[in-house]
């Protein structure tokens, strides 16, 4: 239980997500819009997902749960939206480090067919360890997915998982790490910095810093009032739509932002966790599924 705390306490520190390897990649013509709409889609529209994999629950503020952003997320078309570098500087930027890579039709059938192999199938029994506080895996590999408790947490000999529970887990987070790794797999086009058509801006009453902590200058919010829909009774956050004109407006202001700036909105002060909206996201209401 202490190691697990200490070690999801430690993920939960605001990082400082590196926006250069993106921004230097951002040239790359292997990711242009012309070489994208010249690879055909293997499933359905542009926007479907195909693979994913994401983390929720777990010990970790609310905030982060609902705006948790997935792992790797790879669409019809080829595309694969996955988080950029990161390094442990606080307080960190106020957006997450997003990148987009293009795949070809070929390797996302493949990696499909390889996730189903691992174990991506619906129904399947990976059992529950003797651990707490622990998040779950979500894997989708085509039309099967699996959610699994404590995938990277729990120990091999854990005596409430069956050697066969054992043996399954070992082969899915075999899995998962090549798609975590896929990245910088030959084949795949470099990074470029993901733009999003439209964000959710998670609100919440700004607590003032005590004297030992940093803070932060105000900062005018150019967008829809805050703090928006409920996401959930009794969480105290809200949820804004970003969309059209204001998302340009809300990056523009949110670049010079750090996680801990207080965002200033009808005659009050707000804490902003930001999450941009995947292809087949289209509003706040997408996150609550992911709590």
């Amino acid at each position: 239980m202490t190691r697990l705390r200490g070690t999801l306490l430690a993920a939960a520190v605001p990082l400082f997500l590196i926006s250069a390897c993106a921004q230097t990649a951002g040239n790359s013509a292997a990711a242009s819009p012309d070489s994208r709409s010249s690879s055909p889609a293997p499933y359905g529209g542009a926007d479907e997902l195909v693979l994913r994999v994401e983390s929720f629950g777990g010990f970790v503020p609310a905030e982060q749960n609902i705006g948790r952003i997935p792992a790797v997320s790879i669409y019809a078309d080829g595309r694969m939206i996955s988080e950029g570098p990161t390094t442990m500087i606080y307080p960190g930027p106020a957006l997450p480090n997003l990148q987009e890579q293009l795949l070809t039709p070929e390797l996302v059938q493949d990696l499909v067919t390889k996730g189903k192999a691992a174990g991506v199938t619906n129904g399947a029994d990976f059992g529950f360890p003797n651990i707490a506080d622990a998040p779950s895996t979500r894997v989708i590999a085509g039309d099967q997915s699996v959610s699994v408790v404590a995938l990277s947490e729990a120990q091999t000999n854990d005596p409430r998982l069956t050697a066969a529970q054992r043996t399954a887990r070992t082969k899915l987070a075999a899995y998962v790490k090549t798609l975590r790794e896929l990245s910088a797999a030959p084949g795949v086009a470099q990074a470029v910095a993901y733009q999003p058509t439209a964000i959710a801006a998670l609100a919440r009453v700004y607590v003032e810093p005590t004297a030992d902590q940093p803070k932060s200058p105000e900062t005018a919010w150019p967008g829809p009032a805050l703090p928006g829909t409920s996401m959930n009774p009794g969480l105290g956050i809200g949820c804004v739509d970003v969309t059209g004109a204001d998302t340009a407006k809300v990056l523009t202001a949110a670049k010079t932002a750090t996680a801990i700036t207080p965002w200033t909105s009808g005659n009050a002060k707000w804490s902003i966790t930001f999450r941009p909206l995947l292809p087949e996201e289209k509003s706040c209401a997408a996150l609550k599924g992911a709590q």
